[in-house]
């Protein structure tokens, strides 16, 4: 292997080792430049992409502090349901509290007359073209409810001659529907204190 040359054994050709290298020469000087073969332009380089945008933090901020509150109220609604129960006392027992009379039955929990039984009193708080009756407490005033038909009515007639055959009777209630299965007809009379 030489130590002259680029490649082993060859030797340097124009010179010696230890001349200093001359700039390089045009090769296509003085020459046409009509048939010098052209470059192509290339553009200068394009600038390098920019970095990416560091996101801000404000969105797992905001997350954060949501779940912190949530948490921070789910613990104190479970200690508030923990301890603040116990110091209220129990509720009294409404029906007690309510019960009618051993004679009157005890009103429904609705007070629409679609839920009124035998015995009970209802009140007109329409008018006689309208009427609107709520079941009340046998009092003056009232009406108290001798018979109920349940099943298909079809009006006024029917109304009075299913009731015809209640005695005592002086007024009558019908609830007509599309729905046979919920009509009724009341036969009511004045309510007499006993």
């Amino acid at each position: 292997m030489s130590q002259n040359g680029p490649y082993p054994a060859q030797p340097w050709q124009d010179g010696t080792p230890d001349e200093p290298y001359s700039e390089a020469s045009d090769p296509w000087h003085g020459q046409d430049p009509s048939w010098i073969p052209q470059q192509p332009q290339y553009s200068p380089a394009a600038s390098p992409p920019a970095p990416p945008r560091r996101r801000s933090g404000l969105p797992m901020s905001a997350l954060m502090v949501v779940l912190s509150v949530l948490t921070g109220g789910g613990v104190a609604t479970a200690a508030w349901f923990a301890f603040a129960g116990d110091d209220e006392p129990p509720p009294a027992d409404p029906i007690a509290a309510t019960a009618p009379a051993a004679h009157v039955p005890r009103p429904q929990t609705s007070a629409d007359a679609r839920f009124a039984a035998s015995g009970q009193c209802v009140r007109n708080e329409g008018t006689n073209v309208e009427p609107e009756l709520r079941i009340v407490a046998c009092t003056a005033h009232t009406y108290q409810i001798l018979k109920r038909i349940d099943g298909r009515t079809t009006g006024e007639k029917d109304a009075v001659s299913k009731c015809a055959k209640v005695p005592k009777y002086t007024k009558w209630y019908y609830y007509d529907t599309e729905y046979d299965d919920v009509d009724f007809v009341l036969c009511l009379r004045e309510y007499e204190p006993v």
